[in-house]
């Protein structure tokens, strides 16, 4: 038993270390091939800090254990908002803006309610997750042109941008642009060709890829223990899912926001939640979804889903209230989160 216990927590712990590293070293090589700090932010440390999550549910979902993914990805989610937002706004209460709220924000709510649409039968199908995965792709890339353009886009502005077919044609006008950079691009290419440059990106791309392989490698020793400390309990893997591996895998997300909530960047500290939750429910399970179709118990359907959507809400109306997360709102957050672990525990949801 010690065994076990011990290669479960060596697992979660080098799978979270391993993901922050990728996300370090990675953006560092990035930024030295001239790719701007905007895309990075949307795609490498977004993705970066729900790699976790990623990792252990396309591994749960290879090894034929959906219902440990869909869990993971739904504890994460509620974590995000009750334990990751409500402790930062206790560490320091911060500001929030009406263009998260009306973008990100309606975007995360969309993104929770088509999840539970989709898993009334039980099943999200590999089409629904690749469908999940094409809307990931469209808000990224909405996200990246709004941002570049300055634009106070809302969630109408990304409907009608992803139903529009014309607009596949930005994919590729953004792909084909060079990135606009602090530095003259000819100062970036004179560095790369420099000895000491070329050394130092090829030692960051080697990190970045070793990292990548550790938190695959951990992840699949995480689902396995996980799993058995299922059976041990006597609990549903879901249960399993929602709570201990979905408070391991946030922990990216926790030190980002405590540490944003610190230095005053209410921005950072709600788009890094709604990123990540966003990220979750439509890249993870999609991804996950897409290796084999993922099985959803109906304890998820009508109480653990259901909840989810009801954390979502609560964050945009605590985003809207006065444009400001206080500290009595953090510690109200961090309660509804508290009650939602033990109820889950008593009613043993699976």
């Amino acid at each position: 038993m010690f065994s076990h216990i011990a290669i479960l927590v060596v697992s979660l712990v080098v799978l979270v270390k391993s993901a922050d590293w990728f996300v370090e070293f990675a953006g560092r090589a990035a930024r030295r091939l001239g790719v701007s700090d905007l895309i990075i932010g949307l795609t490498i440390t977004s993705i970066g800090t729900s790699l976790p999550e990623l990792a252990s549910s396309v591994s749960a979902s290879a090894q034929g254990h959906g219902t440990l993914a869909v869990g993971n990805v739904v504890g994460a989610n509620i974590a995000n908002i009750g334990l990751i937002m409500g402790g930062a706004a206790v560490v320091r209460p911060f500001a929030t803006s009406r263009r998260m709220h009306d973008r990100d924000g309606f975007v995360m709510v969309a993104a929770a309610g088509l999840l539970f649409l989709s898993v009334l039968d039980n099943v999200l199908s590999q089409m629904e997750a690749i469908a999940f995965a094409l809307i990931y792709v469209a808000y990224v890339v909405f996200a990246a042109k709004t941002d570049r353009e300055g634009t106070d886009a809302r969630f109408a502005d990304f409907m009608e941008f992803f139903f529009d077919l014309r607009r596949a044609r930005a994919l590729l006008r953004l792909g084909s642009r060079r990135p606009k950079t602090t530095e003259p691009a000819e100062a970036v290419a004179v560095q790369t060709k420099e000895g000491a440059g070329r050394s130092r990106l090829f030692l960051e791309i080697g990190v970045a890829a070793l990292s990548c392989a550790a938190v695959v490698i951990s992840a699949r020793f995480l689902v396995q223990e996980a799993v058995w400390a299922a059976g041990q309990l006597g609990l549903p893997e879901n249960l399993i899912g929602l709570t201990l591996i979905a408070l391991g895998t946030t922990q990216p997300e926790l030190v980002i926001a405590i540490t944003a909530a610190r230095r005053g960047n209410g921005d950072m500290v709600v788009g890094n939640v709604m990123g990540s939750n966003i990220a979750n429910v439509l890249l993870v399970l999609g991804l996950a979804g897409g290796v084999r179709p993922l099985e959803v118990p109906e304890s998820s359907v009508v109480q653990t889903i259901p909840m989810l959507i009801f954390f979502s809400l609560g964050l945009l109306y605590l985003i809207k209230s006065g444009w400001r997360v206080t500290r009595r709102q953090g510690l109200f957050a961090l309660s509804c989160y508290a009650a939602f672990i033990v109820v889950a525990f008593l009613n043993n949801w699976g």
